[in-house]
């Protein structure tokens, strides 16, 4: 009985130092590591959507010249049937373009550049999944519901011309 008392608190103690020696190599590490802080880019939301709140949404600085009036109602296009693209327009020219694009399952944000385009960020909305597919000269998202009867999907192709978005919803 003793000996094995003395078995458990030597194996006690060897492991609390093991623990011990472990957490200062790794605080010592991680101490002095240092991030940058997260990037932020400009989001030009076309003129027929809503506004978009978010928790990152900070008001624009005030300048001389107002913004732009925002259109009637009347003029949003009408929404196309489930399943078909709502847009496929390339992108144009310049040095890169950050367009957001809502979809029922979330919202995804790229940054269009003139032969390519990047995910600056995607968001689904309450109940919805998110999953991410990347490859040379195109990219995904699709939001799927939580039940899984629905799907939406941004899709952007590159391959050999100027950035093509679609959307489509499930």
């Amino acid at each position: 009985m003793r000996r094995g008392l003395l078995h458990v608190g030597a194996w006690a103690l060897t492991t609390a130092a093991a623990v011990t020696l472990s957490w200062f190599g790794v605080r010592s590490v991680l101490h002095g590591t240092a991030y940058d802080p997260p990037r932020a880019l400009p989001i030009a939301a076309p003129a027929s959507s809503p506004p978009q709140i978010s928790a990152t949404h900070r008001p624009r600085p005030t300048t001389a010249t107002p913004p732009p009036a925002r259109p009637p109602a009347s003029a949003v296009p009408p929404q196309r049937p489930p399943g078909t693209p709502k847009s496929s327009a390339p992108a144009g020219g310049g040095s890169g373009d950050v367009h957001p694009y809502g979809v029922r399952g979330g919202r995804v944000v790229l940054d269009l550049q003139p032969a390519s385009a990047s995910l600056v960020s995607a968001t689904p909305n309450s109940g919805w999944q998110m999953q991410v597919w990347t490859q040379d000269g195109w990219l995904r998202v699709t939001f799927t519901s939580s039940s899984g009867t629905q799907a939406s999907s941004v899709f952007c192709t590159w391959n050999g011309h100027a950035p093509s978005v679609q959307t489509f919803e499930d």
